[in-house]
């Protein structure tokens, strides 16, 4: 039995037990240590999983047994039809969460224990709330989804970390904020900002990784044979002061199938 399908086969009849919690943990940990593959990724974006760290790890494993678990049930039900993006992120966000608070990774008053730890907000937008105090080299981040699926959002990450390790996002937790929208909780490094990037260095940035812009040269949007990139606006691509060259803190990535 493939090893995956053995931790969905132990999480479908314990639920998130010790023993699933252990599985997965040793899963991560294989993975980590590059003895284990998750086929969702390619070699080279394996790296950015890694840097996600182990609870990105996880969190990509239950949200596939989600997927798979409801397109099981879907298939016994088959007159129903495959289930909607809004179902299967739903089934998601549902198991992540009990995973979460199983392992000890959900924080309740999120808001509150951030401001404590890490120091105010700084900064809030569609996506993000970014927490930082003076000095720290890291800033922390709650990241609500704004991709179809929760599964999309974790791709993301790991996508952004492949494509951009210099600003590689560490995922730390994950909590609901008082409009009971699921935020991942990731750490980034901090990035003393120069000046806003042009758009023909971010074209120039981009480039050397493989994509070409998906406007006609006028639009803040690029593709690759396999990614695709997104919001990649002034905004979020800073001139870094200490290499002067372009540094992306946040974007939208996608695959493109």
């Amino acid at each position: 039995m493939d090893r995956l399908q053995y931790i969905y086969e132990v999480i479908a009849k314990e639920g998130f037990s010790d023993l699933a919690l252990q599985e997965i943990d040793n899963y991560t940990k294989d993975i980590q240590n590059g003895t284990e593959d998750f086929s969702r990724f390619n070699l080279s974006e394996h790296a950015g999983l890694c840097k996600g760290g182990a609870h990105l790890i996880g969190a990509s494993i239950v949200a596939c047994y989600a997927t798979a678990s409801i397109t099981a049930g879907s298939d016994v039900e088959s007159s129903q039809g495959s289930p909607a993006n809004w179902e299967i992120d739903e089934k998601q966000e549902q198991l992540i969460e009990q995973w979460a608070r199983a392992a000890n990774l959900w924080e309740e008053d999120s808001e509150k224990f951030l401001i404590e730890e890490f120091g105010p907000m700084i900064a809030q937008g569609a996506e993000a709330k970014v927490y930082y105090k003076e000095g720290d080299t890291s800033v922390i981040k709650e990241r609500a989804s704004i991709y179809s699926t929760t599964q999309k959002a974790l791709d993301a990450i790991v996508l952004h970390n492949y494509l951009f390790p210099e600003t590689a996002m560490k995922v730390i937790g994950f909590t609901r904020d008082s409009d009971g929208i699921m935020r991942i909780v990731l750490t980034q490094p901090y990035v003393n900002c120069l000046r806003l990037a042009t758009k023909a260095e971010i074209d120039d940035m981009v480039a050397i990784k493989g994509f070409s812009d998906n406007w006609n040269g006028q639009g803040v949007n690029y593709i690759s044979d396999r990614l695709a990139l997104e919001d990649m606006h002034p905004a979020n691509v800073f001139i870094d002061m200490v290499t002067e060259k372009p540094i992306c803190i946040d974007c939208i990535v996608k695959f493109v199938k």
